[in-house]
């Protein structure tokens, strides 16, 4: 088998493009490619066309891999006759600190990112809806298309949507992992979520289709409203207020048992949990609000 490394680069500022350039005059089988629009979809794109690979496999900078994370996605890829795999993407983080350590573990608990199998994990094969980065046969973009450039985020996600829908086989293994550096700050991780929440929205409109995602991605949003649109409702009738109070209540009830929990059994923080639950969810359905807001004022 050949191997070719190409590496996207959104015409970095930094020293990796030197970098870089001195392993590709070692090592003739990796090549540099500009990718002057600096975001995923283009940057894909222009890789899977100079790819001359029969199988094409992402692998993402902000990620580390284990040593037999190819071996594992190309044995399993080929086996199953699958047209996409991938594995588990373990969360952690660089600087270990009480509020670091809370960050990490609610980005891989089901009460923060949903039923996401690839963040909480699994423990054997099994068919998926989405997989992160993604190792797939060739054919399989000549068939279902390439990414989607209008798509800044999820452009995995709804590429893999098309995919199942097209009648094709995503699988997840467990026999390897990848693991994801989070934020390590309650601002920069609300920001982040703010534009994931922004582009679940984006994703629908330029797509036409609620299918693109799953229903776990708009959970924030339809909590930000149960909390907003009985306000809203009070300037009518002012017991409405009651029912976002309940809304609070429940959620922060469920939130608190969970955090509870985590802080017992795994010896960390429970109000770094807590607030780190309520950062998470709040600025992912903020920026899902503002994307319905912002609607009438985008073009397709």
């Amino acid at each position: 088998m050949t191997w070719r490394f190409l590496l996207l680069d959104g015409m970095s500022k930094d020293l990796t493009r030197e970098i870089v350039a001195g392993y590709t005059t070692m090592y003739p089988f990796i090549r540099l490619i500009d990718n002057p629009e600096k975001i995923v979809p283009y940057a894909m794109n222009r890789g899977i066309k100079e790819a001359k690979g029969d199988v094409i496999m992402r692998l993402d900078a902000h990620a580390s891999y284990q040593p037999d994370y190819f071996s594992v996605l190309v044995k399993g890829l080929k086996r199953l006759r699958a047209d996409n795999v991938g594995t588990v993407c373990r969360t952690d983080v660089l600087n270990k600190t009480p509020k670091t350590l809370a960050i990490r573990e609610v980005l891989g608990n089901k009460f923060g990112v949903g039923n996401s199998t690839f963040r909480t994990g699994i423990s054997s094969e099994q068919e998926v809806d989405t997989v992160p980065f993604g190792c797939w046969r060739r054919e399989v973009f000549e068939k279902y298309g390439l990414y989607d450039v209008r798509l800044v985020r999820n452009q995995d996600i709804e590429l893999n949507k098309r995919i199942k829908r097209g009648g094709g086989k995503i699988y997840i293994l467990p026999d390897t992992y990848c693991t994801y550096l989070a934020r390590e700050t309650w601002s920069v991780l609300a920001k982040n979520n703010y534009g994931n929440g922004k582009w679940n929205i984006m994703t629908v409109y330029y797509t036409k289709t609620f299918s693109s995602l799953s229903l776990r991605h708009f959970i924030p949003l339809l909590f930000l409203l149960s909390l907003i649109v009985p306000l809203l409702l009070a300037f009518v009738w002012w017991p409405f207020v009651l029912v976002s109070a309940a809304s609070l209540l429940a959620y922060t009830c469920l939130l608190s048992a969970v955090s509870l929990k985590l802080a017992v059994t795994k010896k960390l923080n429970f109000f770094y949990l807590l607030i780190t639950f309520f950062v998470l969810h709040l600025s992912y359905g903020w920026g899902s609000l503002l994307g319905i807001l912002k609607l009438p004022f985008t073009k397709r």
